[in-house]
């Protein structure tokens, strides 16, 4: 028996693990995987996300590890087009975070133990979903060999486990769907030249390339390619980025390399009788622009005080109901976000490439404009 089991063990569950276990609440967290990724995966973290993970008592521990991203930069043909600052984005977080993934998960995982030890069960994957209206159970089969399965019992469920939910699934939500003519090629390699601690788009007429720093030294090469692609190998990344850039990161340096073809799914809904979705089972956004980590925390933020009222007896039913709204407007919000940000990175001619190339100046040189677009890119 538990209070709430949530299911998926990634940055989001954890996440709303630790909020409901510092008020109190019994909580099991079942994660199918059996070992943490250990790729870098999504690296960025926006000012509201650090608010929201400072009342989990991480947010220090992962500035302390990352990259503060205090502004960015426009290049076009090796000549700076236009520059953003996020000093004015936030009092206490004005940066983006850059932090891998796996150390993301690491140091939330870590609060978790710190709070309850056996909350995090790994090798479990829910199979069967059963709600009474009083009380959800889950069945869930051992993902190792030899393993034992197990049956829960508790008053809510959460869903966490990612884009391509089983949860979602099981519990009968229907989703919608939307793909994108873009396709993308990245990898993690040593960090050369100027600009190493800011963000850099490189907006050719080929196609954007996108370029972050990383903890270590490292920067993540982002290049939007013409069709679907195969994971490169790093000297073939390293010319891509080259070939537009003229910087030649060194493949031997690489640490990760992946493709991806940007996709959204938002569900109808995020609340069924006792069970709630939240991040990117209820809503898959791009990650051109690095919102869904953060979305799914703003989830799981709004959503913590709702369960902990219910468990205390207090009605909730309509709160869920304007939660579900809520967060489905801003999933959808988010969901244009990142559509802008595909469309200003998509080949142009050369006519159209310089247009573009004086409207992102123009906006750059408008202290109102540029403090009102950094307000955008880093979800405020």
């Amino acid at each position: 028996m538990a209070d709430v089991v949530i299911v998926g063990g990634g940055p989001v569950g954890l996440y709303l693990a630790a909020l409901l276990l510092q008020e109190g609440v019994a909580v099991q967290v079942l994660e199918q995987r059996l070992h943490r990724e250990h790729h870098s995966r999504a690296i960025g973290i926006h000012p509201p996300a650090l608010a929201a993970l400072n009342r989990a008592s991480v947010a220090s521990a992962m500035v302390d590890a990352g990259v503060q991203i205090r502004g960015g930069i426009a290049v076009s043909g090796a000549k700076t087009v236009g520059s953003m600052s996020f000093a004015s984005v936030s009092e206490r977080f004005p940066f983006v975070l850059s932090l891998a993934q796996v150390t993301t998960e690491s140091l939330l995982e870590r609060r978790v133990d710190e709070l309850d030890g056996a909350a995090l069960v790994r090798g479990a994957r829910v199979t069967e979903i059963a709600d009474d209206g009083g009380l959800v159970t889950v069945r869930a089969a051992a993902t190792k060999t030899g393993g034992a399965g197990t049956r829960i019992t508790s008053r809510f469920l959460v869903a966490a486990d990612g884009s391509r939910s089983l949860m979602r699934s099981l519990l009968g939500i229907p989703a919608t769907s939307r793909t994108y003519p873009d396709h993308y090629v990245m990898g993690d390699f040593e960090g050369t030249g100027k600009n190493l601690n800011e963000a850099v788009l490189y907006l050719e007429a080929e196609g954007i390339v996108e370029s972050f720093p990383l903890p270590g030294g490292l920067r993540r090469w982002v290049v939007r390619v013409p069709r679907p692609e195969p994971v490169p190998d790093a000297v073939e990344l390293a010319r891509l980025v080259h070939h537009r850039t003229g910087i030649r990161p060194d493949p031997a340096t690489n640490t990760m390399l992946s493709s991806f073809s940007p996709r959204s799914t938002v569900a109808c809904r995020s609340v069924s009788g006792r069970a709630v979705l939240i991040g990117d089972a209820a809503h898959e956004i791009s990650p051109i622009g690095g919102q869904g980590m953060n979305l799914g925390w703003l989830d799981a933020a709004e959503l913590a005080p709702i369960i902990c009222d219910a468990l205390a007896g207090k009605p909730v039913g309509q709160r869920l109901h304007a939660y579900s709204a809520r967060r489905r407007k801003a999933a959808s919000v988010a969901r244009w976000q990142s559509e802008v940000n595909m469309t200003l990175g998509r080949p142009l001619g050369r006519p159209l490439v310089a247009l573009r190339n004086r409207a992102v100046s123009a906006v750059s040189g408008f202290p109102a404009a540029n403090r009102l677009v950094a307000r955008r890119f880093t979800m405020q």
